[in-house]
């Protein structure tokens, strides 16, 4: 798996006390480095405006750029360098998944600020520009008909889903949890127009981890994109799903989120083996750090110990939310 990665990332701060800080992916580096990880690592060259208008509306884009100290939102902020440094994520995530389809391998864009809370003209949620709706839509301006976006952020990826709730072209996935931040991703949702069938939302519970994700796998995710045949997954991935995460409270261990990187992987082969994994959310960096090494290391033959493996969920407690997305898709895909 290749990694994407620039130091500008790191330049991006909100305040000194902020979850979504650089010591996410000092964390994340220092483990890779601690196992001989940090290897084929490719920069990317600065963000260009005519990526950004791949999905944003321009009048947005120039307020971030432009706007100088302000704020989204309570929880994202700009400042004078977020509109470089965001712009260069998205680039990085373009370029990632880019490389997926030259290569036909797995690539990893290690960027942030991330991106699925971001719309066309909205940013929130700690995000400014929508990296992987980007990356999409530039696969398909290259020539790609159908790309499946999996979301395995705890929370829902709001922006991505408005931004292609009514096309058939971009299959959008997401698995969350039920009832906190931003409040969408109800599970009746199936998008809209042409894109009816095409939104699949898997809201689970609180204390939802291991099994709940394998069967969800199994059930719903793998049979769904085998149905659509991709020309490429594009991954949300985050840790935030985790059982020592602060901020939300699924329940999934280091090894079920490792696994869930291996099924997807595995699943790739379906589209060649063109997989990109996009950096979302993840605040326990010892946590985050050891998923991310372990997953590489999984692509490189490199066994990376995991500490956090307590198994909370071994019963499937989604298993209602799975037998209720079954029944709802059940005029769009066999299951």
């Amino acid at each position: 798996m290749a990694i994407f990665f620039n130091e500008e990332f790191l330049g991006h701060v909100q305040d000194p006390f902020h979850p979504e800080s650089p010591e996410r992916l000092k964390g994340i580096v220092n483990k890779l480095k601690e196992h001989g990880l940090w290897e084929e690592v490719l920069p990317s060259r600065t963000g260009k405006h005519e990526t950004l208008l791949l999905i944003h509306d321009e009048n947005y884009i120039d307020f971030i750029r432009t706007c100088g100290e302000c704020a989204l939102t309570l929880d994202t902020a700009v400042h004078h360098e977020t509109y470089g440094i965001a712009a260069l994520s998205a680039e990085c995530a373009v370029d990632a998944a880019m490389f997926s389809k030259r290569e036909g391998r797995p690539a990893f864009a290690l960027t942030r600020p991330p991106g699925h809370h971001a719309g066309k003209d909205f940013g929130m949620g700690f995000c400014y520009f929508n990296n992987i709706a980007i990356a999409a839509r530039r696969l398909l301006k290259d020539g790609d008909k159908r790309i499946v976006i999996v979301d395995e952020d705890v929370h829902h990826g709001n922006g991505t889903q408005e931004i292609f709730a009514k096309e058939s072209e971009v299959l959008y996935i997401s698995t969350h949890q039920s009832g906190i931040f931003p409040g969408t991703g109800h599970l009746e949702y199936v998008g809209e127009g042409d894109g009816e069938g095409f939104t699949v939302n898997l809201p689970f519970p609180s204390g939802c981890g291991d099994s709940t994700f394998d069967v969800a796998f199994a059930d719903v995710i793998k049979p769904v994109i085998t149905q659509f045949k991709p020309d490429a997954i594009l991954v949300s991935w985050g840790m935030d799903t985790h059982y020592r995460d602060p901020l939300a409270s699924l329940a999934l261990s280091s090894e079920g989120h490792v696994r869930q990187v291996q099924e997807l992987i595995k699943l790739s082969k379906i589209c060649n083996g063109r997989i990109t994994f996009m950096l979302e959310g993840g605040y326990h960096v010892p946590a985050l750090s050891e998923v991310v090494a372990a997953s590489i290391g999984s692509t490189r033959g490199v066994d990376v110990p995991l500490e956090f493996t307590d198994m909370i969920d071994n019963s499937c407690l989604g298993r209602g939310t799975i037998t209720k997305c079954k029944h709802v898709l059940s005029d769009f895909w066999s299951l």
